[in-house]
């Protein structure tokens, strides 16, 4: 975004190795101890195609060309209903993370004025002393290069906070929250000569200690995720494939994929140990520092269940690109704009992830009545289908959305043809999901 503006770029990317040249073994054989959630399924949510679309419209083409796939909310009814504004982009695009970044790094490759460095790692910045002191650049080894703006975009393991704060600057403000929750995952491929379609069924299953979900893909693949608590006791039973499906089998979500006798791809996948974090580079006082920025996890990072990681992302990013002469100058109005657009996103995921961990430590059977209905009703109405969508793709929050008029009456509706309506679970009993956990 920032090349294709006419800005002069230089990239530094630790990794010497690039995506693209082959999906399959990129994503099955590639060994990123630092990208954890790079084999992790992703749904990557509205604000990523609406961004590429109007940024980099050879990506978008590109990444469907390569496989990924466009899935509407409304195409669960079949046939959707009158469009109103907005509905255009209410679009999952189903893709491993894989096809995404070899996209993009094909294109950054085109770009004549940006230059990247691969195998070259960033070991400190330049800094030239002020209230507040401004970066003018970084060192890799013994090389220093000047730059007008330095964007950390190095992950939620940045090592820039401490930096800075080695440096004299005041410490950045750091706001962290450890989630209970743990992932493990498992990669299957539909033969080509096997059955395909596995009916009308939805993509997520619930027990009360557990979430089971599916997440289709590109060319064919499809992940079965399972969720649950850090805590809970049969968490490394689940790494055993054997152990993983037969357990994965009691959701009835995960059951009519597996059913269609896909080919496994990959071992059992774990992921846990996260936070939910907030790395701003102002206080009170203004910017910590002038002459860099973060983006991406280095500023906002997000435990996966609302997938917001890509598409918080590349929100800051066109935020960065559209306005780096001014940020440039001043960051201020950055860090402002970030903790009014991206914040609220960061807070509703932590407050999810406070109540998720709770329940599925707890195996408790509580969920209040009207968002379960609102869940229930939202695939069996296209009005509350689309506030849904609204506040999955992060385009209203959810009391903006559920909050209708028209919402409560299409609601009230659905209860009344529901009385006897209560909240309830799809997927096993504890003893059910016990009793196939070798003792």
């Amino acid at each position: 975004m920032l090349g294709r503006r006419g800005h002069t770029v230089t990239l530094f990317e630790q990794d010497a190795r690039q995506a693209g040249e082959d999906l399959d073994r990129d994503f099955f054989h590639w060994d990123r101890p630092r990208v954890p959630q790079a084999i992790q399924p992703h749904s990557l949510l509205a604000p990523v195609r609406t961004v590429l679309r109007a940024e980099a419209p050879d990506v978008y083409a590109d990444l469907l060309a390569r496989g990924a796939r466009e899935y509407h909310e409304f195409d669960w009814f079949g046939e959707h209903p009158p469009h109103r504004a907005g509905d255009e982009d209410l679009v999952t695009l189903r893709t491993r993370r894989i096809v995404l970044e070899a996209a993009l790094i094909t294109a950054v490759r085109r770009e004549p004025t940006v230059e990247m460095r691969q195998g070259c790692r960033v070991n400190a910045l330049t800094l030239r002393e002020g209230r507040p002191a401004r970066v003018t650049g970084v060192q890799v080894g013994t090389e220093v290069l000047r730059a007008d703006l330095v964007v950390d975009t190095s992950g939620r393991r940045s090592p820039v906070p401490s930096w800075l704060t080695a440096a004299g600057c005041r410490p950045p403000v750091i706001d962290s929250h450890r989630t209970g929750i743990a992932y493990v995952c498992r990669w299957y491929r539909l033969r080509a000569d096997g059955p395909r379609d596995p009916g009308w069924v939805r993509t997520g299953s619930a027990a009360p200690f557990a979430l089971g979900g599916v997440f289709p893909s590109d060319n064919d693949t499809f992940a079965v995720s399972l969720v649950l608590s850090t805590g809970d006791p049969t968490r490394g039973a689940l790494t055993d494939p054997a152990v993983f499906e037969a357990v994965a089998r009691l959701f009835p979500a995960i059951a009519a994929r597996l059913d269609l006798a896909p080919e496994p791809r990959s071992a059992v996948l774990a992921m846990a140990g996260l936070d939910n974090r907030w790395t701003a580079l102002a206080d009170d006082g203004g910017p910590v520092v002038t002459g860099l920025v973060n983006a991406g996890d280095s500023l906002i990072h997000t435990n996966p269940t609302f997938g917001q990681g890509a598409a918080l992302g590349l929100r800051a990013a066109q935020h960065l690109a559209t306005h780096v002469d001014r940020i440039a100058a001043d960051p201020m109005g950055y860090h402002t704009w970030a903790a009014q657009a991206l914040r609220p996103w960061f807070d509703a995921q932590v407050t999810a992830d406070r109540a998720n961990g709770q329940r599925l430590a707890e195996s408790s059977p509580r969920a209040d009545r009207r968002a379960a209905a609102l869940a229930a009703c939202a695939f069996d109405d296209p009005v509350v289908m689309r506030a849904r969508a609204q506040v999955r793709h992060l385009l209203r929050p959810a009391d903006d959305a559920y909050g209708t008029d028209e919402v409560d009456r299409h609601l009230t509706a659905w209860l009344a043809a529901h009385p006897d309506f209560t909240p309830k679970h799809d997927g096993p009993t504890r003893d059910q999901w016990d009793a196939l956990i070798p003792s």
